[in-house]
C-alpha cells in the first residue's frame, strides 16, 4: 500500500453512560465506513475525538481532564457529547482554545464533518476497513451483549437533571429500525440485548404509538418487547419509568419472553421530596404494584436508584425512604448523594443539606440495602439458574444470571475445572452468596 493510500488514524475517548456509549459506537462505525483507522494511543492518532459526559459535576470534570490530556498528548482534538452545548461548550473552548470542533450529543454529522475537514479520508478503490465493518456496526461492548438504544431525549423535567437541555425532548426510533438493529446484533453473536433510553416506558409517545406496518406492531414498549422476545436471546429493560402500562410487561416476563428484570429509577419515597424533584409521588401505589408484579412473576428482579440529601430532605423524609426499602425489598439498588449540576432547577431550592449529613444518610441507606440484598441472594442458594459467561481465565469463569446487568449488578463466580466459553449460556447450581455476588458450579 502506498503512502497516499494509508488510512488516516483517529484516536477515540468515550465517557459516560450506556446512551453515550451507543453514540460512540455510531461515530466509530461511521469512521470505519469512511475508511479511517481507529487507534488506541494519542501518539499514533492524526486527530482525537472525545465523547464527553455532563450529567453531574464530577463527570464534567472527568471530561475536562480527558480533553486536556488529549490536547497535551496530541493537540488535534474534536469534542462531542453532553458537554458540547451551551455554557459547557464555552467552558471547553475557554480552557482549550486550540480545540478543533465542539458539538452536542448524538450530533454524528458534525463530528464527521470535523474529521473530514482536518484529516480528509484517503480515497481507495478497495478499502478492506470498509469491507470488514460488520452489519451491526462497530461495538465497544463484548460480542455477546450489546446496548440497543430505542430513543433520544426525555420529556420529563426533573429538577435535579439537565438531560433534556443536553439531549432535547423525546424522539423515538421507528420500531422497524430498532428490530432490524436487534436482529443484526443477534446475528453478530449477541446473547443479550440491553434496551436503553432516557425513558424506555415513553417509547412511541411522540409518534402517538404509530402502527409499524412492517412489523405489524405499534410503536410502544410492550410491542417492542414482544418483537425482541422472538429473537431467542436475553432481553433486559433499563430506565423504565413506572407508568401504568408497565404492568403489561410483567406477563411477558412470566412467560419467558423477556428477562424478569426491571430497572426503575424511583429516586425517593417521600411524597414531599418526590414533588420537589418533580417525580411521580405515589410510593404507596408503587408498593402495591410491586407486590402484584411479584405475584404474577415471582422471579422478578427490580433494580432502582435513589438520591439522598436532596435539598429540603428532613430526617422524617429520609426515614420514609428507609421504610420503603424495608417494605419494597428491592434486589439491586444504587444510591447517590445529591450533587448540584449547573442549570438544574434544584440549585434554587432552599435548605441544601450539609455534606456530612448527606454522607451519614448515604451510609445508613447502604447498610440497610446491603442487608436486604444479602438476604435476597441467600434465597438463591440451592437453585439452578442460567448464567451467561462474561470472562474466563486460569482461575475460573465469571458470569451473570438474569438478575444481573453488566457493570452495575453482581456476578456469579465459577471456580472449578470445566470448559466454558465467553458468551455461552450454562446452567449453574448456586452454592454461596454475599451482599452482591453468587458462587456456583456448572450442572453437567
Amino acid at each position: 500500500m502506498s503512502d497516499s493510500s494509508i488510512p488516516q488514524k483517529v484516536g477515540f475517548v468515550s465517557l459516560g453512560c450506556p446512551k453515550a456509549l451507543v453514540d460512540s459506537e455510531r461515530i466509530l462505525t461511521k469512521l470505519k465506513l469512511d475508511g479511517y483507522d481507529v487507534v488506541p494511543s494519542y501518539n499514533d492518532a492524526d486527530v482525537v475525538v472525545v465523547n464527553t459526559c455532563g450529567f453531574i459535576d464530577s463527570a464534567k470534570q472527568e471530561s475536562m481532564d480527558a480533553i486536556g490530556e488529549a490536547m497535551r498528548e496530541n493537540g488535534k482534538v474534536i469534542v462531542t457529547g453532553c458537554m458540547g452545548k451551551g455554557v459547557d461548550a464555552e467552558a471547553i473552548k475557554a480552557a482549550n482554545p486550540g480545540v478543533l470542533s465542539v458539538s452536542g450529543p448524538a450530533d454524528y454529522d458534525q463530528v464527521m464533518d470535523a474529521v473530514h475537514e482536518f484529516i480528509p479520508p484517503t480515497p481507495q478503490d478497495h478499502n478492506p476497513l470498509v469491507d470488514l465493518v460488520p452489519p451491526q456496526g462497530v461495538k465497544l461492548t463484548p460480542t455477546h451483549y450489546a446496548y440497543l438504544k430505542i430513543s433520544e431525549g426525555c420529556n420529563h423535567r426533573c429538577t435535579f437533571c439537565i438531560i433534556p437541555d443536553m439531549r432535547g425532548d423525546l424522539v423515538s426510533r421507528p420500531l422497524t429500525d430498532v428490530v432490524s438493529e436487534a436482529k443484526n446484533l443477534v446475528a453478530g453473536g449477541a446473547q443479550e440485548l440491553l434496551v436503553i433510553s432516557q425513558d424506555t416506558s415513553a417509547y412511541g409517545i411522540d409518534m402517538k404509538f404509530k402502527l409499524d406496518l412492517a412489523e405489524g406492531l405499534e410503536t410502544r414498549m410492550q410491542d417492542l418487547a414482544v418483537a425482541l422476545g422472538e429473537l431467542g436471546v436475553w432481553v433486559r429493560m433499563h430506565y423504565v419509568y413506572p407508568y401504568p402500562h408497565v404492568d403489561k410487561m410483567i406477563p411477558l416476563m412470566a412467560e419467558g419472553k423477556i428477562l424478569p428484570y426491571l430497572d426503575i429509577p424511583f429516586q425517593h419515597a417521600s411524597p414531599r421530596i418526590l414533588k420537589l424533584m418533580k417525580r411521580p409521588a405515589h410510593s404507596e401505589k408503587v408498593l402495591g404494584r410491586i407486590k402484584k408484579w411479584r405475584e404474577i412473576c415471582p422471579d422478578l428482579t427490580i433494580r432502582s436508584t435513589f438520591i439522598v440529601g436532596f435539598p429540603g430532605e428532613t430526617e422524617e423524609d429520609f426515614q420514609m425512604l428507609l421504610d420503603f426499602l424495608e417494605e419494597a425489598q428491592l434486589d439491586r439498588v444504587g444510591c447517590f448523594k445529591y450533587s448540584p449540576v449547573d442549570g438544574a432547577q434544584a440549585n434554587d431550592l432552599p435548605e441544601h443539606i450539609d455534606e456530612e449529613v448527606q454522607q451519614q444518610r448515604w451510609e445508613r441507606f447502604m447498610q440497610t440495602q446491603q442487608r436486604i440484598s444479602a438476604e435476597r441472594l441467600q434465597r438463591k442458594i440451592g437453585r439452578t439458574l442460567e448464567v451467561l459467561i462474561d470472562d474466563v481465565d486460569e482461575e475460573g469463569a465469571i458470569g451473570r444470571t438474569y438478575a444481573d446487568a453488566p457493570e452495575i449488578d453482581g456476578v456469579v463466580y465459577l471456580n472449578e475445572e470445566f470448559k466454558v466459553t465467553i458468551g455461552e449460556r450454562v446452567m449453574v447450581t448456586i452454592e454461596n452468596a454475599d451482599e452482591y455476588d453468587l458462587w456456583g458450579s456448572v450442572v453437567r
